[in-house]
């Protein structure tokens, strides 16, 4: 019975928020509360909430904080070289944007951070969508699926899960994934192109004069709706830009927390380029809004995972699922892992996951034959369409930025981020990273 409240909870959420029924912060509170007093959990709910909430404060803090310092350095005009360079290689074409978005947001990914992908990708981007009237949700695809392709790197997370639940080094779990990652990138570029051709024909409909193709950057940072020119700072760019330079070192190298690391960060930032009392309050209240929605969010989550992990309904699913898989499949297990690591690692958190479910995986999968290295490499398929789940914070992020709601981002990236799964699961077949079925 807890089984069939854990995925009766899971697809009522998801209906609701991809029939825009009901906000994604609303939802992911009120969905598991309702399902855990049906369960019989009335009493110990508010616990669970409240651990589950705690679990993710850190996250909540440094994205909120976050958000404030790439606000400063947005508005500072820190971008606003990278802006103008990008304005010139497009030369107002559609079909290079988005390409150009979608390499943009790979090679920052290869920080391993989401948050800062999101924020410095759309940073140099938004302005020239917002100009060019094209439609800043098929950014935000483009800009998640290159960032499912680089968390594979063994720094972005789900690889040192892997690395670590199943006790095997990056040349194991890592390196026969290079092939697939490549051709999963290639398909991000092929999506984004196919985008492209869409709001090129699209554009094409618009009267002449709504679509200025020859736009100089200097126009495209003029003409943004989020643009305040009184707040740039011009003089402060090196300092701004170091000062960047220097988190994204830290972030790296973790020499201290990241919530820690974006409070000094922004006050440095806000103490030095608007040093008056009165810009310092108008920079907050500016950037208050996309805050407060995104720390929200995170702590929604929260009360979602802590019922979803307080009742045990993550165990329940777990165990229902694997129960399942009959004996004469055994063989299979590598692709069966695969194709199971997309749903799971969507619906519950990626330690759940690794941690809990894929020892089970893996254990069962050597009676057959299978090594644990050929299960780990499968189970990281999903990473695919991972960061579409509403229990990653850093997609509230992305959403919060490009002003839209997450069922909108659901919608139009979910069945190119299952493709990017085929794509990648094949690709792993074909060389080798695991087999389709034991020797």
């Amino acid at each position: 019975m807890l089984s069939i409240a854990a995925f009766a909870m899971v697809a009522t959420f998801m209906t609701l928020i991809m029939t825009r029924r009901l906000s994604a912060m609303i939802a992911l509170i009120l969905v598991p509360v309702a399902f855990g007093l049906l369960a019989g959990f009335g009493g110990d709910l508010g616990p669970m909430m409240l651990a589950g909430v705690k679990d993710l404060a850190p996250t909540g803090v440094m994205l909120v904080f976050a958000i404030l310092y790439f606000g400063v350095m947005i508005d500072a005009g820190l971008f606003d070289p990278l802006i103008k360079a990008i304005t010139a290689l497009v030369r107002g074409d559609p079909v290079r944007i988005l390409v150009g978005t979608a390499a943009l947001a790979m090679i920052v990914s290869l920080d391993g951070d989401g948050s800062t992908t999101y924020m410095i990708t759309t940073a140099a981007m938004i302005p020239l969508y917002r100009h060019m009237q094209m439609d800043v949700r098929k950014m935000a695809c483009v800009i998640v699926m290159a960032g499912m392709v680089m968390n594979i790197l063994p720094w972005g997370g789900p690889t040192a899960r892997v690395m670590s639940a199943l006790k095997l080094d990056a040349s194991e779990a890592f390196v026969p994934l290079i092939p697939a990652m490549i051709a999963t990138a290639a398909w991000v570029l092929f999506v984004a192109w196919r985008m492209g051709l869409q709001e090129r024909r699209r554009l094409a409909t618009l009267p002449e004069e709504a679509v200025d193709e020859d736009a100089s950057g200097e126009e495209v940072i003029a003409q943004d709706a989020a643009t305040d020119l009184r707040a740039r700072r011009p003089r402060l760019l090196w300092f701004n830009l170091a000062l960047t330079t220097a988190v994204m070192a830290a972030l790296i190298t973790a020499i201290a927390p990241l919530p820690v690391l974006f409070m000094v960060a922004f006050a440095i930032a806000m103490a030095v380029n608007y040093p008056r009392l009165d810009d310092q309050r108008e920079r907050i209240a500016t950037h208050a809004a996309n805050a407060l929605a995104v720390g929200g969010m995170v702590f929604a989550a929260g009360v979602f995972t802590g019922i979803l992990t307080g009742t045990k309904m993550v165990d329940a699913m777990s165990a229902t699922v694997t129960g399942v898989i009959p004996p004469a499949l055994g063989p299979y297990m590598a692709p069966i892992t695969a194709v199971l690591s997309a749903p799971f690692t969507y619906f519950i958190s990626n330690d759940a996951f690794y941690f809990g479910v894929l020892p089970i995986l893996a254990e069962t999968a050597s009676h057959y034959g299978l090594s644990t290295a050929e299960i780990g490499r499968a189970s990281l398929v999903g990473q695919q369409v991972h960061l579409l789940s509403p229990l990653v914070p850093s997609t509230y992020l992305l959403v919060g930025l490009a002003g839209i709601e997450f069922g909108e981002l659901t919608r139009i990236a979910l069945k190119w981020s299952l493709g990017a799964c085929a794509v990648f699961g094949a690709a792993c077949l074909a060389t080798g990273a695991f087999p389709l079925a034991a020797g």
